[in-house]
């Protein structure tokens, strides 16, 4: 109720004072004075909105002077280059959208007294070195790691009473055989884009799909998972090719001319089907394949339409607000990768806040307890499965510059979540956790 009461009397203050009305010494404020005080209400309104998810106030942990630390640690990686000159390359992708996240913590923590700190350790030639001195002291992470660099992290002793979020890979052996009880995954896996664009497909009734795939082992992995959704969601793969040489730079001269013989010859003869399903995570083909196919079909998996955990586009529930904060803050639109490192750490202060503590054996079962659930701008609040520690969340369904759909479809329902008909239920899973 202190809370309450402090909130309102500054609520009360701020308003007077911008809309000048006399308090019991009547005073016209200046214009300077009236601009201050109408962002003091901004912010304190501010403040309010990140905590309405509480159902009681209180569940908010008691004021405190102390400060918590949370670590985003990155390696040093090759990111794939846009094919197309025009689409840029995103400079410090995922850690700005961390940094938009520690403000948006902090913006309910100065409200209680508290403070959040993010201790950024990336590009790291040896994110295993790095993590080992890192951990010492800090036992909340958010990881922007690859699959082989993320195990090797969650396996040092350093890490065993860590709480570590996988905000970078999809890969579904890390929330099957390999998975670990010390791991949070927050970007979707494949097995959830693939079920998200098979259950489209089912409801468009375009049921008979060509796969064309290159060979890296991202790729197979999705294409894995997409054979799964189309055993589980009445698809039929009639075809598969696989695409083994690139197209060319996005420098090189003539290379369209490369791809407009090409594309069409590996897609030539095909059973007749209703889409091409390309899997291409590396960037080399998967821009080409629209309007390059043999028979004119539409394309979607990695390109055309594609499964994405966020997109420039996407402006429902209030979205239009964290992307217009974030271009404002970083001159860019945001990426995939920037929403789940913003994710990561506002998991982490959500449950630090209302906890009042950063101590992973402290947060670990509260984010899998029922009282916990995130807000990300998706509509609804979203938890984690117990069984593999995959973040429940719809998935965006996105063409080039604009938001098609957004799974789960109508229609598919679940007992508990609409959003586990996404991925590997409870009863399909090979993660067995001793929690």
């Amino acid at each position: 109720m202190w809370m309450t009461s402090c909130i309102c009397e500054q609520i009360h203050s701020a308003w007077r004072t911008y809309l000048k009305i006399p308090s019991a010494t009547p005073q016209r404020p200046r214009l300077r004075t009236s601009v201050f005080t109408f962002k003091r209400l901004v912010l304190v309104l501010t403040g309010i909105l990140a905590l309405s998810g509480a159902t009681n106030l209180s569940t908010i942990a008691p004021a405190s002077t102390a400060g918590f630390h949370i670590v985003y640690l990155g390696g040093q990686y090759s990111e794939p280059l846009p094919l197309s000159q025009a689409e840029k390359i995103p400079f410090q992708n995922g850690i700005q959208g961390a940094r938009i996240g520690l403000m948006d913590n902090n913006v309910a923590a100065h409200l209680l007294g508290r403070e959040f700190q993010l201790i950024a350790a990336v590009d790291q030639s040896n994110p295993v070195i790095q993590a080992r001195s890192l951990l010492s002291g800090n036992t909340l992470v958010v990881a922007d790691l690859e699959t082989s660099d993320l195990l090797a992290v969650a396996d040092l002793p350093e890490a065993r009473n860590a709480m570590i979020l996988d905000v970078r890979t999809s890969d579904d052996s890390l929330r099957q055989e390999q998975c670990r009880e010390n791991v949070f995954h927050i970007a979707p896996s494949w097995s959830m884009r693939a079920d998200a664009l098979a259950q489209y497909l089912f409801w468009k009734h375009w049921r008979h799909w060509v796969l064309v795939r290159g060979n890296s082992p991202a790729d197979v992995s999705f294409a894995n998972a997409i054979k799964r959704a189309a055993s589980r969601f009445r698809g039929q793969i009639v075809a598969e090719r696989i695409y083994e040489v690139q197209a060319g730079s996005r420098h090189a001269s003539a290379g369209h001319q490369l791809v407009q013989q090409r594309l069409p010859f590996l897609t030539a003869g095909l059973p007749d089907h209703d889409v091409v399903f390309v899997v291409d995570t590396g960037e080399t083909f998967g821009d080409y394949l629209p309007y390059n196919t043999s028979n004119p079909r539409p394309v979607v998996g990695t390109h055309g339409l594609a499964a994405v955990a966020w997109h420039p586009a996407f402006v429902e529930y209030s979205a239009s607000n964290l992307q217009n904060r974030f271009e404002r803050r970083v001159g860019r639109e945001m990426t995939e990768r920037d929403y789940t490192a913003w994710l990561g750490v506002r998991v982490l202060g959500e449950a630090a806040i209302r906890t009042g503590s950063a101590d992973a054996h402290v947060l670990y079962p509260y984010v899998l307890s029922d009282q916990f659930s995130i807000a990300g701008y998706k509509g609804i609040g979203m938890t984690f499965r117990h069984w593999d520690l995959q973040l429940r969340q719809p998935i965006l369904l996105s063409a080039a510059r604009t938001l098609i759909s957004i799974s789960p479809q109508e229609g598919f329902i679940h007992p508990r979540f609409s959003t586990d008909t996404l991925g590997f239920d409870e009863a399909e899973t090979k993660c067995h956790l001793a929690l």
